[in-house]
């Protein structure tokens, strides 16, 4: 069983300070509001920002800014989880693989249906599994009813393991310099852009899942 002592890492809090935000771009309509002084050794992407706005290119300033952002949090977040769930030997889709069979009423489920819970392509979900199945963290046996049918079920190692590295993920969750509310307002806003793309639009019910 690993039970490793994880260092929590925590978000590095921002050098700006209140009084040193500038009005110099949030007077003028061109620039989306709450834009600070460029300078790329503060923000790269609020120079690019200034750049687009020199452009002619206003109105996609801060949609490029909103994209470029996300895209640039993905990257610092997925370092940080990695970081974390080092000790315990499982990526996030391993460890999303595993937290979804320990929430399930049995421990088990069709990989089927474990495919549309994570949102992944079946491929993957099958490599996912070839791996936990080799470390002991999961097994895998056909439907008694329909052979065609693949039931996963976690281990009692795997549910250990998810575990332990469930606390050391909240305590990194909860280590995060944005309020609930702040956190809340960028989940809804996220959601409208999943919606957008149909991220939404999946079969969670799980039909005829065995779980």
């Amino acid at each position: 069983m690993l039970v490793p002592t994880v260092r929590v890492v925590k978000w590095c809090r921002s050098t700006y300070k209140k009084d040193t935000l500038t009005s110099k771009y949030s007077s003028n309509p061109s620039y989306p509001a709450g834009v600070v002084s460029p300078s790329p050794e503060n923000d790269p992407i609020e120079a690019a920002v200034v750049n687009w706005v020199q452009h002619g290119w206003e109105d996609a300033a801060t949609p490029m800014s909103m994209v470029t952002s996300v895209m640039r949090v993905q990257q610092l977040l997925a370092a940080d989880i990695d970081r974390v769930l080092k000790p315990f030997d499982v990526s996030f889709a391993r460890y999303e693989f595993l937290r979804l069979l320990a929430f399930s009423r049995r421990g088990t489920l069709p990989m089927g249906v474990a495919g549309e819970r994570l949102q992944v392509h079946p491929a993957s979900v099958t490599n996912a599994a070839d791996r936990l199945e080799r470390d002991g963290l999961v097994s895998r046996s056909r439907d008694v009813v329909d052979r065609r049918k693949v039931i996963v079920a976690i281990t009692d190692e795997g549910r250990k393991r998810v575990d332990a590295a469930t606390m050391e993920l909240n305590a990194y969750f909860q280590s995060i310099p944005m309020s609930q509310e702040q956190q809340g307002e960028l989940f809804a806003g996220l959601r409208v852009l999943r919606a957008a793309h149909g991220d939404l639009d999946i079969g969670c019910a799980g039909e005829g899942s065995r779980d």
